[in-house]
C-alpha cells in the first residue's frame, strides 16, 4: 500500500479548485460521519484553547516548577509593542509560540499540535497573522485542517516524535504545518503550501532533541520561537513561487531517514547537545534529575581531542 502523499493531496485539492484546508475538512467530515459545520466547530474550539494558552503565557503568570521557564514570552511581546522588534510579525509569532511553550512547561492546558514540545508554533504563527495581518478567524480555522493534513503525511512517512526523530520531527513538523497554513490564509495555492512545507523541513533538517534534564523547557522554549520564524520564512518562499528541486514527499522521507540515523543521545534522552554541557549537567543535578550516563559524559569530554591551533579548516 502506498504511503500518504502530500503531492497527491495537492493534486486533489487543485483538481477540485479548493485549498488544502477545505479538502481535509471535507475528508474529516466524511470519515467521521459528522456534518462539515460540526467538524469546523470542533476545530474552532481547539483554536480557542490555543488562544487561551497564548493569553495565559503572555500574561507572564505561567512558570515552570523548575524555574527554567516563565515570563520570556511577555518580555518579547512587550519589546514588540514598544517598537523594539526586528520584524513585527515574526516577533508576534515568536512571543505567542513561546507563550504556549511556557504554559506547557507549567503543566497548563494546550493543544499538542503536533506534539506538546512543539505546541506553540502553529498557534504562534496563525494567531500572529490574525493580529498583525487581520486574517479572519474562519480562514484560520479552515487552514488548520490543511496543517493537520500535512502532519498526517509526515507522521506516516517519517515521525512526529522527538524520541524517534530528534527535534526536527517535532519542531520541523510543526513549522511545516504552520508554513502550509500561513500560505493558505494569505491566499496562496496548495502547490505553494507544499513548497513551504518542503523549505520548512529542509531548513530544520537534522535538528537534535537535547532537553536539559529531560524537561520540555530548555531548549524547547527557544525552539518554538525559532520554529515560528522558520515557518514564516518558508511561507514567504512558497508565496513567492520559489520551487524546491526535490519533491516534498522525498524531503519528508529524508527527514525520517535522518531521524533514524541520529544516535540515541540526540533523540530526547537528555544525553547530548546542550543537555550535556557543563551547565546543562549542573542544572539537571540542581533539580535532582538523573544525570546522563557516564558513557555519554565521557564521549562529550573526549570530543575535540587532537585538534590543534594549526589544524583543521
Amino acid at each position: 500500500m502506498n504511503p500518504p502523499s502530500l503531492s497527491r493531496l495537492v493534486a486533489e485539492a487543485e483538481g477540485q479548485g479548493v485549498g488544502l484546508g477545505r479538502l481535509m475538512l471535507e475528508r474529516e467530515a466524511a470519515e467521521s460521519g459528522l456534518d462539515v459545520e460540526r467538524v469546523r466547530r470542533r476545530m474552532a474550539e481547539m483554536l480557542e484553547v490555543m488562544a487561551q494558552s497564548v493569553a495565559e503565557g503572555l500574561s507572564g503568570r505561567a512558570r515552570s516548577e523548575s524555574g527554567l521557564v516563565g515570563g520570556d514570552a511577555r518580555r518579547v511581546e512587550e519589546a514588540r509593542r514598544a517598537g523594539r522588534a526586528v520584524d513585527d510579525l515574526v516577533a508576534a509569532a515568536a512571543a505567542r509560540a513561546m507563550a504556549v511553550s511556557e504554559v506547557n512547561a507549567a503543566m497548563g492546558r494546550i493543544v499538542a499540535a503536533p506534539t506538546a514540545g512543539a505546541a506553540g508554533i502553529l498557534p504562534g504563527v496563525l494567531l500572529a497573522l490574525e493580529e498583525v495581518r487581520g486574517v479572519a478567524r474562519h480562514r484560520t480555522v479552515e487552514a488548520m485542517f490543511g496543517a493537520a493534513g500535512v502532519g498526517d503525511v509526515i507522521a506516516a512517512r517519517a515521525s512526529l516524535s522527538g524520541a524517534e526523530g530528534g527535534c526536527q520531527a517535532e519542531t520541523g513538523s510543526a513549522a511545516a504545518m504552520a508554513a502550509a497554513a500561513a500560505v493558505e490564509v494569505l491566499g496562496g495555492t496548495p502547490a505553494q503550501a507544499a513548497q513551504a512545507v518542503a523549505f520548512a523541513l529542509q531548513n530544520l533538517l537534522g535538528l537534535v532533541c537535547d532537553p536539559i534534564g529531560g524537561l520540555v523547557e530548555v531548549p524547547c522554549l527557544g525552539r518554538n520561537a525559532g520554529g515560528a520564524a522558520a515557518a514564516l520564512l518558508a511561507a514567504q518562499l512558497g508565496l513567492a513561487g520559489v520551487v524546491h528541486p526535490v519533491p516534498v514527499d522525498e524531503i519528508i522521507d529524508a527527514m525520517g531517514a535522518v531521524g533514524r540515523a541520529m544516535p540515541a543521545s540526540l533523540r530526547e534522552t537528555g544525553w547530548g547537545g546542550i543537555a550535556l554541557t557543563p551547565t546543562g549537567r549542573a542544572v539537571a543535578a540542581r533539580l535532582g534529575l538523573a544525570p546522563p550516563p557516564e558513557a555519554a559524559q565521557a564521549g562529550a569530554e573526549g570530543e575535540g581531542e587532537g585538534d590543534g591551533a594549526d589544524g583543521g579548516e
